[in-house]
């Protein structure tokens, strides 16, 4: 017997929290769902881009080309604002980004803990390293296995799961 404090009686690490036999209406739809949240965030992150892009330009108009020197810096304020965007909704009190709250998605641990800001920020950065490098292999990892996690999902341990199924199953039932 181990005193480690795991929960099976082999010592072993604890098991996943989300078991896609036992719940497998937690990872039903996930993927699809995901595609979907994915480009509901892509319009969130651009607006304010788009933005200050148009800024930029009328600054540089009035400035008499001056201005358009802060395109410069647009690149390394873009991934800032991702890496914000990502680490704050990830790691929020929702662990879910607008598009995920919107397609009732939300990101966890593997032992089932709500992210947090470094967790959301990994889970951005290392997503768009794993598209730029294997882009077909990060969708195709999904569909064969139970709990439909992506590669980038798999390498820092996280889980995607359909939160108004949860919302559902943590109300208690009415005796009257």
């Amino acid at each position: 017997m181990s005193t480690t404090g795991s929960n099976n009686s082999s010592g072993g690490p604890p098991p996943h929290a989300f078991d896609p036999w036992l719940q497998p209406e937690l990872f039903r739809g996930v993927l699809t769902r995901r595609v979907f949240a994915f480009l509901i965030d892509l319009v969130v992150l651009s607006i304010p881009i788009v933005v200050a892009v148009v800024f930029i330009f009328f600054f540089g108009l009035i400035t008499l080309t001056l201005g358009w020197w802060l395109y410069g810096l647009l690149g390394p304020a873009c991934v800032i604002w991702a890496l914000v965007y990502y680490g704050a909704s990830l790691g929020g009190p929702h662990s879910a980004t607008p598009g995920m709250r919107v397609m009732d998605l939300q990101m966890r641990t593997w032992y089932g803990a709500p992210g947090y800001f470094v967790l959301g920020a990994a889970h951005a950065v290392l997503f768009w390293v794993s598209v730029s490098f294997f882009t077909p292999l990060v969708l195709l990892v999904g569909l064969f296995n139970g709990r439909r996690r992506l590669l980038h999902d798999v390498i820092l341990g996280t889980v995607v799961i359909n939160s108004s199924v949860r919302a559902q199953a943590a109300q208690p039932a009415r005796t009257y």
